[in-house]
């Protein structure tokens, strides 16, 4: 898990025609990482979630990758371990997005304030998350680096 270069990121990103980027963040507190859920009346409701969202324009990867981790959680990113890697997906609005995804520890995770979510819970390497493939993928490698 290492840090790839951000303009290597922005290039790649440039080169395969993405429309819309987003960061997401794999919460780390002492080997938990947090989840949280949509609201049921929210696209996707119910569903699982990492701390993500959309980069905002003139706003590069890493602000945005705090900024969200904020927003979403109250808590605020003290570190980035490492990258773990991206996803493509269509956005509700039709743009070709590809959401990039780090490690972070934060600073008070007993302050879990959420804003845009309905629950929240923590989850270890032991337990079976009730996430999408995608975001599995992202908890794996995560949980296993030098499986990877």
């Amino acid at each position: 898990m290492g840090l790839p270069e951000i303009t290597d990121l922005l290039r790649l990103d440039a080169e395969d025609g993405i429309e819309q980027q987003a960061v997401g963040a794999v919460v780390d507190d002492a080997g938990a990482v947090l989840l949280l859920r949509r609201p049921a009346e929210d696209s996707r409701g119910g569903a699982w979630e990492l701390p993500s969202g959309t980069v905002e324009s003139g706003e590069d990867l890493m602000t945005a990758l705090r900024r969200e981790v904020t927003e979403e959680t109250g808590l605020v990113v003290s570190g980035v371990l490492g990258y773990l890697g991206a996803f493509d997906y269509t956005s509700d609005s039709g743009k070709h997005t590809r959401r990039h995804t780090w490690s972070v520890t934060v600073t008070g995770t007993d302050e879990v304030d959420l804003a845009e979510h309905e629950a929240h819970m923590w989850i270890g390497a032991q337990d079976d998350p009730p996430v999408g493939p995608e975001i599995a993928v992202l908890l794996h490698q995560h949980f296993h680096p030098a499986a990877t």
